[in-house]
């Protein structure tokens, strides 16, 4: 496999459609515990909150295995990048270029504030409490003067649109894949059709005819 072959290239694809495939799936398992805390026109109820904790609490608490698995996954799309992107065309420095910026987004959206928000709410550090003869905000493991912490609901929610914007980035990747995709689908049939249409007027003029038969003995 030669380094920016068509079979590299389509190899790269691969690596990168898989495991941005498996993360929207992954947070397509997460859309039932999102959808009443965000998505409904009734206000959520104590009962959504706590299952959305209960549930986001047991994944943070899942083996070790787990979590190294989910990042071999985001090294295996970062590899298939870098492959397609050692030696660019210029059709991959437009859509992979763009694909791996939107990577990378969602990689910062899930360091920022899904592994974060994580943290928070496994350790249950959110629920804030005035000081007596202040506005300081005081809580489990924090100081006055600290940045005030989200409250348990509003840091729930924020994690839900987190997961939402990662999924719209994810794809986004998808759809500036299959674009590419296209675009050289096109380019392809575009270009076997005006060797079809330089074919057919060779054949149609004799004198052309005869000057390319000459071009090729020599």
């Amino acid at each position: 496999m030669v380094w920016g072959g068509a079979r590299s290239q389509s190899f790269a694809t691969f690596l990168i459609l898989c495991p941005t495939s498996f993360f929207l799936g992954i947070l397509f398992s997460l859309f039932p515990y999102d959808y009443p805390l965000l998505w409904t026109a009734s206000t959520p109820t104590a009962a959504n909150f706590q299952t959305s904790e209960n549930h986001l609490r047991f994944l943070h608490a899942s083996p070790p295995i787990i979590a190294r698995i989910l990042h071999i996954v985001i090294a295996v799309g970062l590899l298939g990048f870098f492959i397609k992107l050692y030696r660019p065309s210029e059709s991959n420095m437009l859509f992979d270029g763009a694909s791996l910026v939107l990577y990378m987004c969602g990689f910062v959206v899930y360091m920022a504030n899904i592994v974060k928000g994580l943290r928070v709410i496994s350790d249950g550090k959110y629920d804030p409490k005035l000081v007596e003869a202040g506005s300081a905000v005081q809580m489990k493991g924090a100081t006055p003067g600290e940045e005030k912490p989200l409250g348990r609901d509003d840091s729930l929610k924020v994690l839900s649109a987190s997961n939402t914007i990662l999924a719209l980035v994810l794809v986004g990747v998808l759809v500036l894949q299959a674009g590419q995709w296209y675009a050289e689908r096109k380019q392809i049939q575009e270009t076997e059709q005006m060797e079809k249409e330089n074919v057919t007027a060779g054949k149609g003029n004799p004198g052309t005819q005869r000057a390319i038969s000459g071009k090729k003995k020599v």
